[in-house]
């Protein structure tokens, strides 16, 4: 189904603290270089002293100011991220708080769907938005990866970043719209990157020296991988059909930034030259559910994509899932 819906302004918000590749090197008791060439991020950022909301508002006065309108003009605020601040509430009613608007009775809540919670968050909105259930959407994906990884892990925990960046949908008025939406679960994979500790299986209350890993984030990178890469290609059949689109119609590919050599791999299967795709890792690492709609502002700003222009955002995330969406920006 097409939705009428435009993406009117974006905004970001980086930690204060940059990270280069070679402290990450000491950190883990590498060889300087080592991480930059496992991984391919030459920096990130971290928090110093933010906090995730604090991050996320931050991002949203910019994005609301980016489409020209007031915080007075917003109608429902969306979390979209893969970490939360504190078990409750939601992020999205801290953010709003920190946004002054903690007596406006804007409608909050949180999406999460790790990597892919923004673009969960498009899809299921922009329903409502085309309906004219909302008018202004503002959707937050805000980020801290830093203090949950295990750095005796270091595959994974070389990879992250922190930040965020916050989006305002409304409904549209011209060619905007969003042609196509897909996500699929394969939960044989559900274990494959997770945190076991903090919910109800594991509370915090057994958390101790001997219990702390079940508390960190795991991950088996190549086994994701290999399972994504599988199932990409029906994926990518059953997210195109009907549109009269192949990806070779597409002005630029948004992926989520896991890694810059799995980007490379996806990219050269899909047959898309580098132009075409939006790599942004070796600045900020991946950062989570913020790692798509942060390449979106990126390319925005950097005049890659124009309006009228046909873009993919897709990626996989834990479950494990694969998502992807069809927007004519």
């Amino acid at each position: 189904m097409n939705r009428k819906v435009k993406i009117v302004g974006m905004g970001s918000y980086l930690p204060k603290r940059l990270i280069e590749s070679t402290e990450i090197d000491k950190m883990i008791g590498a060889e300087p270089g080592w991480s930059e060439k496992r991984s391919g991020v030459k920096q990130r950022y971290f928090v110093n002293d933010e906090t995730a909301t604090y991050m996320g508002a931050k991002a949203a006065k910019k994005a609301v100011e980016n489409a020209g309108l007031c915080l007075s003009d917003i109608d429902c605020i969306i979390s979209a991220s893969g970490t939360n601040e504190q078990a409750i509430p939601c992020n999205a009613s801290l953010i709003q708080k920190h946004l002054g608007l903690q007596s406006s009775g804007i409608p909050c809540f949180d999406v999460n769907s790790t990597c892919l919670s923004f673009v969960s968050a498009l899809d299921m909105v922009s329903y409502a938005v085309h309906a004219g259930k909302y008018e202004n959407v503002l959707i937050v994906s805000s980020e801290i990866s830093s203090v949950g990884l295990n750095w005796r892990q270091r595959e994974s925990s070389i990879l992250f970043g922190d930040g965020a960046v916050a989006m305002v949908l409304s409904a549209a008025t011209n060619t905007s719209k969003i042609l196509s939406s897909h996500m699929e679960t394969y939960s044989e994979g559900a274990h494959l990157s997770e945190i076991r500790g903090g919910g109800t299986k594991l509370h915090p209350r057994i958390y101790s020296e001997q219990t702390a890993e079940e508390f960190l984030f795991d991950m088996d990178g190549r086994a994701i991988f290999k399972l994504s890469y599988k199932l990409l290609p029906d994926f990518l059949d059953r997210l195109f059909k009907g549109t009269g689109l192949t990806i070779a119609d597409i002005n630029m590919v948004i992926p989520h930034q896991a890694s810059a050599s799995a980007m490379k791999i996806i990219r050269k299967k899909l047959g898309v030259k580098e132009e075409r795709f939006m790599n942004i890792i070796d600045r900020y690492g991946n950062m989570i559910a913020a790692s798509i709609p942060l390449a979106l502002h990126e390319a925005v700003n950097q005049g890659r994509i124009n309006r009228g222009d046909t873009i993919l955002l897709l990626g996989t995330s834990a479950g494990l899932s694969i998502g992807g969406i069809l927007i004519e920006y």
